[in-house]
């Protein structure tokens, strides 16, 4: 199955924001800063984990994180859906709330 490479819209979580808000008070971001980094770093970590990227191209307006997914993360999230029985958009979203805790000092 071949994924197709569609701009997926993901609405950042309480977690996620959280952690944007966490980073960005560290780094003396304001909010819109700081949820662009945590994009970043949660959408690299993706990318590079399934396709070895080590770029990432995407917009943040409204609060929302809009994606164009490579070939090989496009078929990853399509895989991941069909198993769990789920929209794609909801398995990138996921992972990118789960790697949303990353590089946070503790």
């Amino acid at each position: 199955m071949a994924g197709t490479s569609e701009p997926i819209e993901i609405e950042p979580s309480e977690r996620f924001l959280a952690a944007a808000g966490e980073w960005g008070e560290r780094r003396m971001l304001d909010d819109e800063e700081a949820i662009r980094a945590k994009a970043e770093q949660a959408l690299l970590e993706i990318e590079h984990l399934v396709s070895g990227a080590t770029e990432v191209e995407f917009d943040v307006e409204d609060g929302v994180v809009r994606y164009e997914p490579s070939e090989e993360l496009a078929t990853f999230l399509d895989e991941q859906a069909a198993l769990a029985g789920i929209e794609r958009g909801l398995v990138l979203e996921l992972y990118v709330n789960l790697f949303s805790r990353v590089f946070l000092e503790e």
